[in-house]
């Protein structure tokens, strides 16, 4: 048992019930940019969903007060079903800037980011919750010392939220697919796998969605549904569009996912645009139509 960290399965949940139908539809509660705890409740109703995956961060730090934030979201009949954790010194300008700040690549930042793993485990077990996604940072494609030093850090991360019950998802998009494929099995840590975005693998020029999220599928324990069109100019950002205007195959998504038999949840996230409330009912709209999805609340949270 390497690092002495507790053995639980983290493979997808396989539903009981027709294909699609145990899919939770939720929301990511940065896309809705709240002030606070209230200020989501009211925002999650009113797009008619009933589950989130919450921003450890802004409680961690008290910008929300942790004793509000979820018997708020409770009374509002609202889930939290998984969440975020953000890492210190990301510069998102440019794709080079990102490379070299995003998740825990820098060492200007480490220690902080240890910390705050730390801390954000405690809240994330305290709030019953069992998964917590992030950016692990550019995965190096070759063996060497910065892919060595990426692995050691990870299964820090890792270790940190296994001891108090929670798997991690490293999210998609900064590798290709048999890039992320080669690190979990090198990481070899069975709470560890993958919050799959289909958008980001086009907004970083990393490759196919549909042909990653069939490699990566026995990885999947969350999808984030957002949409972009691929740049046009090499080492620059795509752009992230409404979900179902961009270059996702959503037909042929959604089609893999009933083929995998993946009943992970679904969570809308919209990072960029002025209607954020109107894109997100869109993205809702779209799984509908696929009939993908349903919205009650599983389980306790």
């Amino acid at each position: 048992m390497p690092g002495g960290y507790p053995i639980f399965p983290f493979e997808p949940r396989r539903s009981r019930y027709p294909l699609g139908m145990n899919n939770l539809i939720g929301v990511c509660s940065w896309s809705l940019q709240p002030s606070g705890p209230e200020e989501l409740a009211e925002r999650v109703r009113s797009l008619g969903l009933s589950t989130v995956q919450l921003a450890l961060d802004p409680v961690r730090r008290g910008e929300w007060p942790v004793e509000r934030t979820l018997p708020v979201l409770q009374e509002a009949g609202i889930g939290v079903h998984s969440g975020m954790m953000g890492t210190l010194g990301e510069d998102y300008s440019t794709l080079e800037t990102i490379r070299v700040t995003g998740g825990v690549v820098s060492d200007e930042h480490w220690d902080e980011n240890l910390h705050a793993t730390e801390e954000n485990a405690r809240l994330a077990a305290d709030l019953g919750l069992d998964l917590v996604s992030l950016h692990a940072g550019f995965l190096p494609e070759k063996p060497g010392p910065d892919r060595q030093k990426l692995v050691e850090r990870l299964r820090l991360v890792a270790d940190r939220f296994a001891d108090l019950g929670v798997r991690t998802a490293l999210e998609t998009g900064q590798e290709r697919a048999p890039t992320l494929l080669g690190f979990l099995e090198e990481l070899d840590r069975p709470t560890v796998g993958v919050n799959f975005d289909p958008a980001n693998m086009i907004l970083y020029d990393k490759g196919d969605p549909i042909e990653a999220l069939d490699a990566l599928a026995g990885h999947v324990l969350q999808i984030h549904i957002k949409d972009a069109c691929r740049t046009k100019t090499s080492g620059t950002w795509g752009e992230e569009v409404v979900s179902g205007t961009g270059q996702v195959d959503w037909n042929a998504f959604f089609s893999l996912l009933r083929r995998h038999d993946l009943s992970v949840d679904l969570m809308i996230e919209r990072e960029a645009g002025s209607d954020r409330i109107g894109d997100i009912a869109a993205a809702k709209r779209m799984i509908e139509l696929h009939k993908i999805g349903s919205h009650s609340v599983g389980g306790t949270s």
